[in-house]
Order: C-alpha cells, then sequence, then structure tokens
C-alpha cells in the first residue's frame, strides 16, 4: 500500500538574531498509511509541534528546513510552489491548532469562520455555502448547528471552540488532519467527548489523522501505532498496545511512569507523589555527543555518551533507537 504521508529525514533548526542555530528536528522519519492513526508523544520541547508545523510549511519566519522530504500524496510539500501549498492546506492537509481561543477569529461569527475554509478552495453561492456550513457545524454539534453557527468563540466553551476547529478541518473533505495536542487544556470528560468525536469522523470519512500529544493515555484505543518524540530524535515507533504495554526506549518507559493512572497502578494514598524523569532535557543549541536521552538515563552504557544510537527493529512495525538492541 503507498503511503499517504512519508516524512524522510526531516531536519528543521531556529536560527537566532545572532546566527546560533538549535536543532529541533533532527532526521525524523516515518509514514502514514490511508485511514491510519498515528500518535505522536512527547514532553514539552521534543518537537511534536515543530513537527506539525514543519509537515504543512507553516513554521516561523526564524525556522530553517535543512534537509529531508514529506510526501503527502506523492507531492513533496517541502518543494511545492505557494500556488500549490494553497490548494492543499486546508484542502487535502488541515491541522487543528493546538489553542482554540487563540485559533479563531474573536469578532467573527461561528458560521462565518467555517464559511472561510470553504470559500478559500470552493466558489458556493451563497445559499449553499450557509448549507454546507450548517451540515459541517452539524457534524460536531448534533441537533442544533443554527445557534452554533451564529454564535461568537467568546460564547463558546473551550470543548465547544475545539468542536469548530474540528468542523473547519473536515469543511473540504481532507485525507490528513493533523491534531497538535488538540485535548490539552480542557477537563477530562471534554477531553473523553472530543476523542469520540475524532473516531466517530474517522470512521465515517475515512481520515487519516496524526494525533499530537504529551498524554500516552489519550492514544490507548485510538492511535493504531505510537511515534515517540525525545529533543528532536525519534525514540521509538510501533503499535499502540506494543508501545504502551512494553516500552522499548527508556524514555518512553520513564515517561509512562509518570502519568497517573497508568495500567496496574495501585492507589498509594493521597499524599503519593508521581515519579519524575530525573534531569534536564538537552540544550538543542549546544548538544553532547552521544545519546541524546543518556543523561537522564538509568540504563546508560559507555556507548551511549560517544555516538548516537540508529534505529533497531525489536518486533513486527515495532523500532528502538537504543544501544540496549544493538545499534
Amino acid at each position: 500500500m503507498t503511503p499517504l504521508l512519508e516524512v524522510a529525514d526531516l531536519r528543521v533548526a531556529y536560527v537566532s538574531r545572532a546566527g546560533q542555530k538549535t536543532q529541533a528536528l533532527a532526521g525524523v522519519s516515518f509514514e502514514v498509511q490511508p485511514g491510519e492513526t498515528l500518535g505522536v508523544l512527547g514532553e514539552s520541547g521534543s518537537g511534536k509541534t515543530t513537527l506539525a508545523s514543519a509537515l504543512l510549511r507553516l513554521l516561523p519566519a526564524n525556522a530553517e528546513i535543512q534537509k529531508g522530504a514529506v510526501l503527502f500524496e506523492q507531492q513533496d510539500l517541502l518543494r511545492a510552489g505557494p500556488q500549490a501549498l494553497q490548494g492543499i492546506r486546508g484542502a487535502r492537509l488541515a491541522l487543528i491548532f493546538q489553542e482554540p481561543s487563540l485559533a479563531l477569529h474573536p469578532t467573527l461569527r461561528i458560521g462565518e469562520q467555517v464559511g472561510d475554509v470553504l470559500s478559500a478552495h470552493q466558489a458556493p453561492s451563497r445559499k449553499a455555502l450557509r448549507q454546507k456550513v450548517l451540515q459541517l457545524l452539524g457534524e460536531v454539534f448534533p441537533g442544533d448547528p443554527e445557534h452554533f453557527a451564529d454564535a461568537y468563540p467568546h460564547q463558546l466553551s473551550g470543548g465547544q471552540q475545539q468542536r469548530v476547529l474540528v468542523a473547519q478541518a473536515i469543511a473540504c473533505g481532507p485525507s490528513l488532519i493533523v491534531a497538535d495536542e488538540p485535548t490539552a487544556s480542557l477537563d477530562p470528560t471534554t477531553q473523553k467527548d472530543i476523542l469520540s468525536l475524532f473516531q466517530r469522523l474517522r470512521q465515517k470519512f475515512n481520515l487519516s489523522l496524526i494525533l499530537i500529544t504529551h498524554n500516552p493515555a489519550i492514544l490507548a484505543g485510538l492511535a493504531d501505532r505510537v511515534l515517540v518524540l525525545y529533543a528532536g530524535k525519534v525514540a521509538e515507533i510501533g503499535p499502540t498496545e506494543k508501545v504502551l504495554a512494553s516500552p522499548g526506549h527508556p524514555y518512553t518507559r520513564d515517561l509512562l511512569q509518570c502519568m497517573p493512572g497508568r495500567p496496574g497502578e495501585h492507589s498509594k494514598g493521597p499524599k503519593s507523589m508521581l515519579p519524575i524523569i530525573r534531569g534536564e532535557t538537552p540544550n538543542l543549541a549546544a548538544l553532547a555527543s552521544g545519546c541524546r536521552f543518556a543523561s537522564r538515563c538509568a540504563d546508560r552504557m559507555e556507548i551511549c555518551t560517544q555516538r548516537e544510537p540508529t534505529a533497531i527493529v525489536v518486533s513486527a512495525a515495532h523500532a528502538v533507537s537504543c544501544f540496549k538492541f544493538g545499534g
């Protein structure tokens, strides 16, 4: 099967005013198949949002794509011209931003903002546009789309605002949606509702999804595979059940142990504290030689400080970048 998206050796750096380069992504490679959901997991600073922006060429002005390819529907987006990108963004490939209150215009009604996405890629009549907007809002607000079409963003809750971003994302029938921390600012009940919405729309429209998060709990039951990012490198990638149940990389293992309510965890009383990953993330502008996780790793060996590990296939479709497995 031909991948819907193929990312090969993607390298992105941020350049300071003094010319210093900070390597945010360093050789990231992965694929997304048609109809697949890929979870991208990592703590703050791992490169998740940079990856999301790089896929659509929406990086800030001080970012530099140094190398790589992003083949979407067999077209390299890193080498596509402005007109080609305009026809792809929002139409075939959509991005849901991390904070809905910032992504929505405060003085425009919700119906106008969803309609703007349609108008950017199509030329419907005014009546047809209104009908399509109500249809889209009906997908995310069953029962009362007109009420939400006429509302302003400040009249909606955080979960409702997130649903509007979902409606914008599916407006033109994309084949792939990139969702950057879509549940980060929501309470657990609303998180569950939004994830159920993603699952329903994925099945109804045969969508592929890249779901970016710092919380592995939301990937269980939703993502087919998980890619674990650490300091701009792929630490581990594999089937969700395998990675979450039997993580291979020490970083993945430590990250899962820091999560409340993880499988097998028993109540330890109200004063118990969650584990933390010792140490700090590396300075990406002045990296030491060796594995990027070495200074924080309890399994560190001498070779870990000498060179970076390569990805080793440890089981079917499961690869880990760690010297424990060779490399």
